[in-house]
């Protein structure tokens, strides 16, 4: 029981409450359990004296004993806390994963470990308690390994071992074999790096597809050879899907060269749609926000009784300068090629996706090749020559954030000192801002949706006054 009975209570029963509920909170149990189980014995034989009514004497001593060792064992919490501070991050670690419920046997020999670690340091044999402290922090982390591999890999390894019952192999064998390379890679991954779960993971999710596409592709196989369908057959049947997404496209779908012009067809009508999309819905956002202001404003120049004139002229004058925003925006659009960059506005903002340029992988070194494309750049921002640049810096998931950080906020600047040294823009104009992972616009589990995310996005900010 945790309190002494409230009839009874006085100033010393009070203190011991306290400093057992501090004791807990400090960890105590588990950091310093030898003096915590003998300041909870004392505590508890305390109790059980006053219910019984024997000797205060003997009551206060008792509970004086408990707080003594509760104030032992949070003292001696905070010693273990720094000189066992590995131990207990691999641990933490550890139990975030479930290790617990995935790796027992590894958990339980490492808790045992812990345990005798501590008593040790609290018995003052610190070169005993630390040699634990490392058999334990080596035993968490394979526990962490082990839940990590279960929680990730576990539905792969059921999916494959299900594919070789099914004698996938048979007719399915490169879509198998991608399977179990990938599974194997994922394991490597979260070996040499387990706090990067993102590529892992993804690994691990492609690794799934594979192996649900072979057993799939088998079914599919061993079906077509049952029957009397042609390869003609087969390959007619799935032109049908691709001509009917071309349908709903107004495309129609001419196979006499192959799909893949048709693929780019449709490749390019869905990423037309997907701009104008986004485009419209900011261009509608704004329009509904200025809308609202003029009203707003009209409304009060409606009410004044003098100087109307003056304040319509101004409200002219604004609406004219947007209108050659708009203008100057049609011309910033129409310097790059679709390749090259997709032009929107956000506000009055002008953002330039520079889709065409690309830095090899984990690397903030701007190619030479794109002197070109950055000098056009140079241009769209000089449409608005008082206006200021903010280069922003974006990568996918994978990787660490802090790494990610560091790499996306690399790039931004070296867009702009390129600019700067480069096409002589001041530096005063630029910002370069890096955003890591933060602000992806596609989905980072396809390699397509991970390339669309690593990129430069060049903000022009015009002034309009």
């Amino acid at each position: 029981m945790d309190h002494l009975p409230a009839r009874h209570r006085a100033a010393s029963a009070a203190v011991a409450d306290q400093r057992l509920a501090t004791a807990r909170e400090n960890q105590a149990e588990l950091l310093a359990p030898i003096s915590f189980e003998r300041g909870f014995e004392a505590y508890t034989d305390a109790e059980e004296d006053l219910e019984r009514g024997r000797n205060l004497e003997r009551i206060r001593d008792g509970i004086a004993e408990a707080i003594a060792a509760f104030d032992a064992a949070i003292e001696a919490s905070e010693i273990a806390r720094i000189t066992l501070a590995a131990m207990i991050k691999t641990r933490d670690d550890a139990r975030s994963v479930n290790a617990p419920t995935f790796a027992g046997t590894q958990w339980q020999e490492a808790e045992e470990l812990f345990e005798s670690s501590t008593r040790r340091l609290e018995a003052d044999d610190i070169r005993s308690a630390r040699s634990r402290a490392d058999e334990a922090e080596a035993l968490y982390r394979d526990a962490e390994l082990t839940a990590i591999k279960a929680q990730y890999l576990s539905d792969t390894r059921a999916l494959l071992a299900e594919a070789d019952q099914l004698r996938v192999d048979r007719y399915a064998p490169k879509t198998l074999e991608r399977a179990r390379l990938l599974l194997q890679q994922a394991e490597r991954e979260l070996a040499e790096n387990r706090y990067d779960t993102d590529y892992p993971r993804s690994l691990a999710q492609q690794a799934n597809y594979e192996a649900r596409h072979a057993i799939h592709l088998a079914e599919l196989i061993s079906d077509m050879r049952d029957s009397d369908a042609t390869e003609e057959d087969l390959i007619l049947q799935y032109e049908d899907p691709l001509i009917q997404i071309a349908a709903s496209a107004d495309i129609a779908a001419r196979f006499d060269t192959g799909t893949q012009p048709v693929v780019a067809e449709v490749s390019t009508y869905i990423e037309d749609l997907r701009e104008l999309s986004r485009t419209t819905e900011f261009d509608l956002d704004n329009a509904r926000a200025r809308i609202g202001e003029l009203e707003d404003e009209i409304r009060a120049l409606d009410e004044q009784l003098g100087g109307v004139s003056q304040e319509r002229s101004a409200l002219v004058q604004r609406l004219e300068a947007e209108a050659r925003i708009r203008e100057q925006f049609d011309r910033i659009e129409q310097t790059f090629t679709r390749e090259e960059a997709r032009v929107s506005r956000e506000g009055n903002d002008i953002v330039v996706r520079l889709v065409g340029l690309t830095f090899p992988s984990g690397s903030a070194t701007l190619s030479s090749e794109y002197r070109g494309l950055l000098d056009r750049v140079r241009q769209a921002a000089d449409v608005f020559p008082r206006s200021q640049i903010v280069i922003e810096g974006h990568t996918d998931s994978y990787g660490s954030d802090e790494t990610n950080l560091g790499l996306s906020r690399e790039r931004a600047e070296a867009v702009s000192r390129f600019l700067a040294d480069q096409f002589g823009v001041p530096a005063f104009r630029m910002t370069a801002v890096g955003y890591g992972e933060t602000r992806p616009i596609a989905n980072n589990e396809t390699s397509q949706g991970r390339a669309r995310n690593r990129r430069i996005d060049i903000r022009i900010e015009p002034q309009l006054d």
